[in-house]
This record gives structure tokens, sequence and C-alpha cells, in this order.
């Protein structure tokens, strides 16, 4: 093995390694999940060296100035405001879904007109339509972190890949026998998988265009799927209340997860591949080990269905929204209830963190975004104008930029609009201005990291990088 290069990444803090083996360019990830500010340098670069021979005498010096860089990014405290600064008439039906690059310099927005757009996210400038799909583009994606390539899942029982640089139509995935709800990439961007209303999964090779496998075994519609952070397993929930772990390679089912009572809402991996967190209309949400697919928790306390719900990039808490207008936050350790959130006038149908996991974005049906404080529960700041119900809203990787976009069917002459929010840091007043006869809200985001002070847990990944994939992991920071 012959180590090519060093990468840092921020979120979640760890050091990619870029290395050739028998002939072939692979990449592995230190995760460095526990780093801290206190953390002393030395000690961890000479645990990294003991565990991982690509790090050899000669890279001390390189590995011990990435750490001091991921140490640095952890001490930054800055205050931030975000203002509105785009709104986007996407469409002429509504949209269906959000999808930011992993830069955030580009997005995406599905919609009922049977078309995916892609923006560009400064300027609002519509880069390509993408046109062909004969029904509603409801399921769209980046193969983040890369980026170069878009896939769109469609109520035409269709799943087409794009290039997102050119627009052009790689693939036309065809096989499903009813509507495509849900797709996901696979982290090395060889694979995209999709889920439907036949109660199946598919995953399609990106290069050859060929489906690859089918996975079979529910018996409702597929409305969640999520692969690891290897690429090595994926999730996929179910109407029949179940979630099931499969091996991506073969198709095999590795693991039927049984405890809830109604429909799956959400299903995921947490980064370090050891816990699967599954959401429900059954009012709960279960942590699971993903090694033997045994329910170790289940988190109560909401008055109705769960709606959407996720782990932070480290994660140690864990978030989930409810049709009862409150979200919470949990310790993922203890599995307490570390604050809930409070305010929302209607329910709250999507919630994420942050990539600092200080920070909790949610979107509701009263029309608002909100921000708010992880540990304290507090709301920082209410993004305004919409003039009807929110359903999707994410944030870009650096966390400077927020989409929030009104996603659900409800006839013509509703709110089909995108909304772009930036944070406000080095911009004169003069570019704040918002556009005109909309509200801008200057409110301060303080940005801040409590993370442990205990030794880092080292986590190592390996990702084979095939030959038609990108020649190096991208950019990382």
């Amino acid at each position: 093995m012959k180590l090519k290069s060093l990468l840092l990444r921020y979120y979640p803090p760890g050091i990619m390694l870029e290395y050739e083996k028998g002939g072939e360019l692979k990449t592995k990830s230190i995760d460095l999940l526990e780093l801290s500010p206190s953390t002393d340098v030395n000690t961890l670069v000479g645990e990294i060296q003991k565990v991982e021979p690509l790090i050899t005498a000669s890279r001390t010096k390189q590995v011990r100035l990435l750490v001091q860089r991921l140490q640095e990014k952890l001490r930054q405290h800055c205050d931030h405001n975000f203002y509105l600064f785009k709104v986007l008439r996407a469409h002429i039906l509504p949209l269906t879904n959000v999808a930011l690059n992993k830069a955030g310099s580009c997005f995406i927005t599905g919609s009922y007109d049977r078309t995916c757009k892609v923006w560009d996210t400064a300027s609002g400038e519509e880069l390509h339509t993408l046109e062909g799909h004969r029904n509603v583009v409801y399921a769209i994606a980046f193969n983040n972190p890369y980026g170069d390539k878009i896939a769109t899942g469609s109520f035409d029982k269709t799943c087409k890949l794009w290039s997102a640089e050119t627009g052009k139509c790689y693939h036309t995935f065809r096989g499903h026998t009813a509507e495509i709800v849900c797709l996901s990439f696979n982290p090395q961007s060889t694979v995209v998988a999709t889920g439907s209303m036949d109660t199946t999964a598919k995953l399609w090779d990106i290069q050859s265009g060929e489906e690859v496998v089918t996975l079979t075994g529910h018996l409702a519609e597929i409305i969640s799927l999520s692969f690891d952070t290897s690429g090595d397993r994926i999730i996929t929930g179910s109407f029949d209340h179940t979630v099931v772990v499969w091996d991506a390679s073969t198709g095999r089912k590795v693991h039927t997860l049984i405890g809830h009572c109604a429909e799956i809402s959400s299903a995921l991996f947490s980064w370090d591949c050891s816990l699967i967190l599954t959401g429900s209309m059954d009012k709960t949400c279960m942590l699971w080990d993903a090694t033997s697919g045994k329910c170790v928790a289940t988190l109560t306390g909401h008055d109705d269905e769960i709606l959407d719900s996720c782990f932070d990039y480290t994660g140690k808490l864990i978030a989930t929204a409810s049709a009862d207008g409150t979200a919470r936050v949990y310790n993922a350790t203890t599995r307490k209830c570390i604050t809930k959130l409070e305010g929302h006038e209607g329910e709250i149908s999507k919630i994420s963190f942050n990539p600092q996991g200080n920070r909790l974005l949610t979107g509701s049906s009263d029309k608002t975004a909100r921000i708010w404080d992880v540990q304290t529960g507090q709301c920082l700041q209410v993004l305004e104008g919409h003039t009807d119900e929110i359903f999707s809203c994410a944030f870009n990787y650096k966390g400077n930029i927020v989409i929030t976009a009104r996603t659900i069917p409800a006839g013509y002459g509703v709110d089909q609009r995108a909304l772009l929010w930036s944070r406000a840091d080095g911009v004169s007043d003069q570019d704040l201005e918002p556009p005109e006869n909309k509200r801008a809200h200057f409110l301060c985001l303080l940005i801040s990291c409590n993370l442990s002070m205990e030794q880092p847990a080292l986590h190592f990944t390996d990702m084979t990088m095939k030959a038609n994939g990108p020649s190096s992991f991208p950019d990382i920071i």
C-alpha cells in the first residue's frame, strides 16, 4: 500500500487517507468523533500511528498539523446573522423536494411539473431544467460529496441519472412497477438505490446503467432508504412497520428490525455505523444495535406521529420532529431527552442539525422554519416568508446557507417558491437588502462547539474508488 495524499474533513472531524493498493485507488477515513480543543495532539497522533500503518514517521508532522487545524475549527465561536437573500419561483406546479450539493454552490428542486431544476445558489440563476420524466419528480439527490451527478425518481416508475454540470441524461433505470418515492447514492458514487411503492428497492450501477440487485421482502411500500458510511449496508423503511438491513453487494437480508406498531417515517445509520435510528407514526423512535439488529432503546415523549428524525454528524445526539408541533433532542448514549423545542404552531415535518452540531433547523406547517439552540432548546430565529406549509429545509455543508421550500401539492396558486437564507458574516449592509416586499430577519446565531473532553475514538472505514469514479476524494474541508 502506498499513501497518496491526506485530506482534512471538518464535519465530523476526521482525516481522509487516499492510497493505492494493487493498482486500485482507495480511501480510508480516520474518524475523530471525540476530538476536542484540549486533546493532546502528540498523544493522539501516536495512537493513530499505532493502528494505521499508512501513517509512517515521515507523515507525523503533516498529521499533527491536520489535527491542529481541526482543533482550531472547534475553537471558533462566531456570531452570525441569517437573512433572506433569494426568493425563487422555481416551478409552475408545487415542489416535491430540494437538495444542496456538498459545497452549497448549487441546489436542485423537484416538482409536480415533471421536471427537476438545477440552480446556482449565489445568483439564483437556473442552470438546467432536467426534462424527460412523464410524471411527478418526487425523489432527488446529488451524489455528494462529489456533486457531479444527480438522480431523480419519479411517479412514472423510473429513475434517471444526470450530469450536474451539463444536464445530460446518462441513464434511465427501468424496472419498478410503481412510483419511486426515495433514493440515495452510496458513498462511493458507484451505485444509486431506489425505493418504491411496489414494496421493493433496487440498486443500479451508475457506470453501466444496469440493475445490480433487487431487495425484496417488505410487505408494503418502501418510503425511506439509506446507506451506511462504508456503503456496505443499506436500510429500508416501510409502511409494513419494519426496517430491513441489507448487504448492499449481495442483496442478502441481514436483519429485520421489528418493534414499531405503525408506519415507518425515517430510518438511518449513525456516522460510525454502530446504531440505526428509526422513526414511526406510532409516536416513537427506536434505537437499534446495527451489528446485532437488537433494539437498545425506545425514545418516547411525543404526543403524535414522528415525521422526521436524525443524528448529528458525530452520532452523539438525536433529534426528532413530530406532528404534535414539537421537536426533541436526545443523548444517543444515555437515551435521555436533553431538551424540548416548543414554538411552532403546526406539525414539524423536517429537522436537521447544522454541521457543527449546535443548531437545529425545523420546517413546519405553520409556514415558518426555525433555528434552535440544541442544548437549551431556545428558538434563535424564525425564518418567515413562505405563504404555505414548509415541508423541506436543509443546511449546506458549512452551515452558512439554509434552503426552505414548500413542497406538498395543494392545487394551483399556492406557494411554489424556494427561499435561500445566508449567514451575514463579512457582508455589507447594502448587500443585505432583501428583495422588494420580502421580509428579512437579522437575528444573532452563536456558533459554538461543546464537544467531549475525552480522548478521541478512532474509527477506520475503507472505500474503494472505482476506475470510473473521481480520481481523488474531493475537497473535504
